[in-house]
């Protein structure tokens, strides 16, 4: 049988996604010869079925009964079934730049599960700070719109690249310090990640639940990628001197936005 996340020793808290589907997307995704309008037509489709993943892993189902087009005929005979329980509550984190379009997706999907009520999206505006090596130093916390407390729901952080984690590790502070309520579960849902996010947002937040279509460790030494993920976790390196993942797929907020700075 067909395994549908790839083994590792990352933590349980890690989930790596093994769709071949998605796989041959996501490389798409990173060739040079995909600009717009492209790569948000394949972001779409790509957060479209990683945000489904991670809500029918993680959210609560319950069953339900309902009448169909049919029950008029067949009174009897009425739908039972199951779905997403209705009484949860989530809230999507836009992280701009390259996080906007794929937590309007998620948030846009959302929909499609709870009632409109019981959704939210929330802005923050965060850059990188770097230093004269251009390395990431930490994260420049610019401004947010946050709607309300996440008492007991689903706050969820879609960002395509996971590649030193400070952006998400601020947010998330921001949220544990600053906004009411205790969330019931923080999922951060990203494209790539490398050995260096997942070290330091699950140090920093070991709660938090991180899906991702791929790892990157491209700069690690051959025997460690012949290794098992996460084996050599101390070994692996997946980002360059710029901190740019490698292979990765260059700047995503860039191409984008078709904003170059």
């Amino acid at each position: 049988m067909f395994k549908l996340e790839q083994e590792h020793h990352y933590g349980s808290k890690v989930h790596l996604i093994k769709n071949p589907f998605l796989s041959g997307v996501l490389a798409k995704l990173c060739s040079e010869q995909t600009v717009q309008p492209e790569i948000n037509r394949l972001v779409e489709l790509l957060y479209t079925h990683l945000i489904s993943w991670a809500v029918n892993q993680e959210f609560t189902p319950e069953n339900f009964t309902q009448p169909t087009r049919m029950t008029a005929a067949h009174p009897e005979a009425q739908l039972n079934s199951y779905r997403v329980a209705q009484n949860q509550k989530a809230v999507c984190v836009n992280l701009a730049r390259a996080g906007t379009y794929p937590s309007h997706i998620c948030y846009d999907f959302l929909h499609y599960a709870l009632p409109a009520g019981q959704i939210r999206q929330d802005h923050i505006f965060a850059a990188r700070i770097t230093n004269d090596q251009d390395q990431v130093t930490g994260t420049n916390f610019g401004a947010s719109k946050i709607g309300g407390d996440v008492e007991d729901a689903f706050v969820i952080f879609p960002d395509p690249m996971g590649a030193t984690g400070h952006t998400i590790i601020s947010a998330i502070d921001h949220y544990k310090k600053n906004v009411q309520g205790n969330p019931r579960k923080l999922l951060a849902l990203h494209l790539i990640v490398t050995p260096e996010y997942l070290r330091n947002v699950t140090t920093a937040h070991p709660d938090v639940l991180i899906y991702a279509l791929r790892l990157d460790r491209g700069l690690s030494p051959k025997a460690v990628l012949d290794s098992p993920l996460g084996l050599h976790w101390d070994q692996e390196k997946g980002l360059n001197s710029k901190q740019y993942i490698v292979p990765g797929g260059g700047g995503f907020g860039e191409i984008m936005n078709n904003s170059f700075v």
